[in-house]
């Protein structure tokens, strides 16, 4: 197999979190810039990251990269590049993306048309023809230039990462599945501890949590642009999809509630995780946050509230806050951690944060506050057992 470098766009602030992630699928990191990581992998690497990777946004291929300070270089460079190595002559290749951030070229439109312009021409010397149909498979080309140097990517993903493919329905502002993910893998929760989402929406922080004690890969139930390269093969996907299913826990039992004073929001919740496969393993429930209790001893508590963005929301956006505080302190020995923008929120939670990490909630920056509940006592077996 080839050796290939992977760009994983992700959202900012959660670079470290994605790094881990494709350490543990044992590929090797070759740079971490803000919003992406860059990783060797092969073809095999290709499935493998799309179907794992739970707060990347796609897996981008790199072609090249170089410096480009006129339209005229950029057409150069890019006709220059062994395009036909990857895409066969009767593919479809798009230019779906491009983007300039403090470049001389910053027109998105034409950077798009010069590139396909120069791909065009380098597949026609390579092809011996003309015109190109475009009938066959799909290969997106994605150009980003930052600071006049321009990088070009195929984009194997297709939809973004972040649509797993469950979430037909959403409420009025549902959080993205991957910065969800990447709030579950921010607590050191495990599937034998209770988890509660008190303002649960449409409920995608318990069905990504789920997934993840369940070990289930977040791409298990969607399709990939790539899934139709004949240079990747459907041997590879289809083992890929096989080693993803054989390592699930599906029969695991989980604790996980979510619950919302919305009977709205909780319909499309039970609908989403029907849609994954997981409306046996979660518990949805109308409740006010005031009626909020656990029997449970040790657990966690991860949400996103309402933020209070309108300036006609505030107040009862603050005042939630102080329920919250005072529903919480019942829960002793828990552990919470709750995102938001309100730059005030320690304040009418009345309590600091143990720690607090920034995140990004799409474009809008937020803090994810974390409460550190004790350690629950670690069993000790007894012999024989």
């Amino acid at each position: 197999m080839s050796k290939i470098e992977l760009v994983a766009p992700c959202n900012f602030a959660v670079e470290a979190i994605l790094s881990r992630e494709i350490k543990n699928l044992g590929y090797e990191i070759t740079k971490v810039e803000d919003g992406r990581v860059s990783f060797m992998a092969d073809e095999e690497g290709i499935c493998r990251s799309n179907l794992w990777l739970r707060t990347a946004e796609r897996i981008l291929v790199k072609i090249d990269e170089f410096e480009a300070l006129t339209f005229e270089e950029l057409f150069e460079k890019t006709k220059r590049l062994q395009w036909h190595r990857w895409i066969p002559k009767d593919a479809e290749f798009p230019v779906a993306k491009a983007s300039s951030i403090k470049s001389k070229l910053f027109s998105t439109s034409d950077i798009q048309s010069i590139v396909k312009k120069a791909v065009v021409e380098s597949l026609k010397s390579k092809y011996k023809q003309q015109w190109f149909e475009e009938t066959g498979e799909r290969f997106p080309i994605h150009v980003f230039l930052n600071r006049d140097k321009a990088s070009l990517y195929l984009d194997t993903s297709g939809l973004s990462l972040h649509k797993r493919g469950y979430r037909e329905l959403s409420n009025a502002a549902p959080i993205k599945e991957t910065l969800a993910a990447a709030m579950v893998l921010l607590t050191p929760w495990k599937a034998d501890r209770a988890f509660i989402d008190p303002l649960c929406g449409s409920g995608t922080i318990p069905i990504e949590a789920a997934m993840i004690g369940l070990n289930i890969a977040p791409g298990r139930g969607r399709s990939f642009v790539s899934e139709n390269w004949r240079w990747i093969g459907s041997r590879l996907w289809n083992e890929a999809k096989e080693e993803a299913g054989s390592i699930e826990r599906r029969d695991g039992t989980l604790n996980i509630q979510g619950y919302d004073i919305d009977e709205s929001a909780l319909k499309v919740a039970r609908i989403n995780a029907k849609m994954a496969g997981l409306e046996d393993k979660l518990h949805f429930q109308k409740r006010d946050i005031s009626e909020l209790s656990s029997k449970e001893k040790y657990g966690f508590i991860v949400t996103n509230p309402p933020y209070g963005e309108r300036l006609s929301d505030i107040k009862s956006v603050e005042g939630l806050y102080k329920e919250m505080e005072k529903v919480f302190s019942r829960l002793e020995t828990w552990s919470f951690y709750i995102i938001t923008s309100h730059e005030g929120f320690e304040k009418f939670f009345g309590r600091r944060a143990d720690k607090k990490r920034k995140l990004y909630n799409g474009m809008m920056k937020t803090d994810l506050y974390q409460f550190f509940g004790p350690k629950p006592p670690r069993q000790v077996e007894k012999i024989g057992e």
